[in-house]
């Protein structure tokens, strides 16, 4: 009894803080501006990897990758620079595409990330002119930064750049840290073919980046200086943060402006750490840790070459509570849980993993790494789009996470309390997720109470994720994406009414038994005054063979016959009442209800949108169980067995 006690009286305090913003500021107390300056290596003197003229350590750093790096850059020798029009630009403005213009940004960009890493592994000039050509192309673009985020960004209002002002988004950061790479890397070799060419390119990352950065009037939004409570901090605030953070620190030797710049990304940066919860789930989604909290790592660590180790938070707990997510979020096979926008599958590269594993002393991150690249050929650890450091950092640890005991964790309860997020497994090979939280987290979709259910490493009711980034996306338009709306996740609807978007669409009264491997939630308030609803307790409990779903609830009026829906990965056969098998790929469950009191409707929803498509199929299910009578309280159980 005591221990009940005990267990209920955490409960209660987790919800205290489940939307609080925590003031740590851990990194603004490693340092103040003066300290900061003293620590600070000058004249690049952290940089771990070789100087462009060691052949020898660039044949040791590249090692089996040598001869794909080259090979790649020989590819892209020929490559032809592609021009984004203005009516390129203009079609997020007209149609809401951010592909028209991403497509050949990103090929441009691939290019040129192939012929650097080709010449830093070959270091015989061959691939300087091509290289040369890309910087000089780049620096005749009005900006590096996407249609989709100049539109939200700029004074202009237009997805067309405008030529009055630098705009740092994530990839204009990205490029601004590669060309920083390039610049410290190549800069004497560059100038033997022309010297105009490393110092244009170093004053366009100092206009484009580094004085934005410093001088802009009013901050980016992603810089978060202006913290209100309710503000939302997501990726970006790292990931941008991680850019400039090398930019600085590869391109400027003034001791004061070094360390000026340094602090500045040091308070933004802390904003996010205050924001992340202490248990360290990521509120974006499984495949979105490597840009979260793979990128907080990235950041730390430079952070700490650049202090020679003075300045780190690698010992605090909610630092490897962030990494080791990811590490627990796997289900195997490839699939990853998701929530929100973030995608079934992906989420990061072994390289990082295990980089952010070893700096925090994680066994299960750096066996977890080991075990995500056991079956891919050594030579393409390397590879992360435009990211150097990445790429850098994955050829610097490849031979040691090769040989690393590949390992998953299997942990039979995973309980995140503060995000109100857990896994349990049975022996069996049931795999469940379910969330509590709130409507207006970052990359939010109505899904409190939600669920997704796996059998061996299988996916049977399913999260669908998000298609295809658009205008509508990141709108006022969002939800009416189907996707994101809560009759489209595994949750009812009630009277009629679906979850509502927004921070007091909560859930409360949560509950979880980690030794009945029991969570449940009372969702009522997650839905808006017109679904009429004083209590929906929903509970989940997982059993050796079964998942048991109850729906404890209670409404003040009857407006139209509740819906409970389920989404299915499997064609559902429902050729016997009360029954929907569904069976996928040689994996088969049973969704049992009482046909007395439901109707059921199978939906085949299409997905014509790649970025699902590529997931899921041609189609996923739903299924919608509408209440053949209603009444102003009442339970609906449902079971999920083999």
């Amino acid at each position: 009894m005591k221990r009940q006690l005990v267990v209920l009286l955490l409960l209660f305090a987790s919800r205290i803080i489940v939307y609080a913003y925590e003031p740590r500021d851990l990194l603004q107390k490693t340092a103040d501006k003066a300290r900061l300056q003293s620590l600070l290596l000058t004249n690049q003197k952290w940089v771990p990897y070789p100087v462009y003229s060691d052949r020898k350590d660039w044949d040791a750093l590249t090692g089996d990758a040598k001869k794909e790096i080259i090979s790649k850059g020989e590819s892209a020798l020929n490559y032809q620079w592609q021009v984004i029009t203005t009516s390129e630009y203009l079609e997020f403005d007209r149609s809401g595409s951010r592909k028209v213009m991403q497509t050949p940004f990103w090929e441009n960009n691939e290019a040129l990330v192939n012929l650097v890493l080709a010449e830093l592994a070959e270091g015989k000039g061959r691939f300087l002119n091509k290289i040369a050509d890309g910087i000089w192309f780049y620096c005749e673009m009005t900006s590096w930064a996407e249609s989709a985020h100049v539109a939200l960004e700029q004074k202009e209002k237009t997805s067309l750049p405008s030529y009055k002002e630098n705009i740092i988004d994530l990839t204009a950061g990205d490029m601004g840290s590669f060309f920083a790479w390039t610049y410290y890397f190549l800069k004497d070799e560059l100038a033997k073919v022309q010297p105009m060419i490393p110092e244009r390119l170093r004053e366009n990352i100092q206009q484009r980046i580094l004085n934005p950065y410093m001088n802009r009037s009013n901050n980016f939004w992603w810089q978060v200086f202006n913290y209100t409570p309710g503000t939302m901090v997501n990726n970006w605030n790292v990931w941008c943060n991680f850019n400039v953070l090398t930019c600085f620190l590869l391109l400027e030797n003034d001791p004061h402006k070094r360390a000026e710049a340094v602090q500045r990304t040091m308070v933004s940066v802390d904003k996010f750490i205050n924001y992340v919860k202490e248990d360290g789930a990521c509120e974006e989604g499984t495949s979105y840790w490597g840009h979260a909290a793979g990128k907080l790592y990235d950041y730390l660590q430079i952070l700490n070459l650049a202090t020679a180790g003075k300045i780190s938070l690698f010992d605090k707990p909610i630092i490897r509570n962030m990494g080791e997510y990811i590490a627990k979020s796997y289900i195997g096979n490839g699939w990853v849980v998701n929530f929100a926008d973030a995608s079934a599958r992906g989420g990061s590269e072994a390289g990082v993993v295990f980089n952010f594993g070893k700096a925090v002393g994680s066994q299960e991150m750096q066996q977890f790494a080991s075990y995500l690249i056991k079956n891919k050929p050594s030579a393409s650890y390397y590879y992360e789009d435009r990211d150097m450091f990445r790429m850098l950092e994955n050829l610097s640890c490849c031979s040691k996470l090769i040989a690393t005991k590949p390992a998953l964790v299997q942990s039979p309860i995973t309980w995140y309390s503060q995000s109100e997020v857990c896994y349990m497994r049975t022996q069996s090979d049931f795999f469940f997720a379910a969330k509590g939280g709130h409507n207006n987290e970052s990359h939010n979709h109505n899904d409190v109470g939600s669920f997704i259910l796996y059998l061996n490493q299988i996916p049977v009711f399913i999260d669908a994720g998000v298609g295809t980034y658009t205008r509508q996306t990141f709108s006022n338009e969002r939800y009416s994406n189907w996707m994101m709306q809560s009759n489209y996740h595994n949750l009812p609807m009630i009277n009629g009414v679906a979850e509502a978007p927004g921070a007091e669409f909560r859930s409360r009264n949560v509950q979880f038994d980690a030794a009945k491997a029991r969570f449940s939630l009372d969702i009522a308030s997650a839905y808006p005054q017109e679904a009429a609803v004083e209590k929906w307790q929903r509970t989940y409990e997982l059993k050796f063979n079964e998942l048991t779903i109850v729906d404890d609830f209670k409404i003040s009026q009857i407006r139209k016959p509740n819906q409970i829906n389920f989404l299915s990965w499997a064609k559902p056969d429902i050729s016997v009442k009360g029954r929907v098998i569904l069976e996928k790929e040689g994996t088969k469950v049973t969704l049992s209800y009482d046909p007395c009191l439901f109707s059921l409707v199978v939906e085949m929803v299409t997905l014509n949108d790649q970025r699902l498509s590529s997931v899921w199929g041609e189609a996923v299910y739903r299924l919608s169980l509408t209440a053949k009578r209603q009444s102003l309280s009442g339970k609906y159980v449902f079971t999920i067995s083999k």
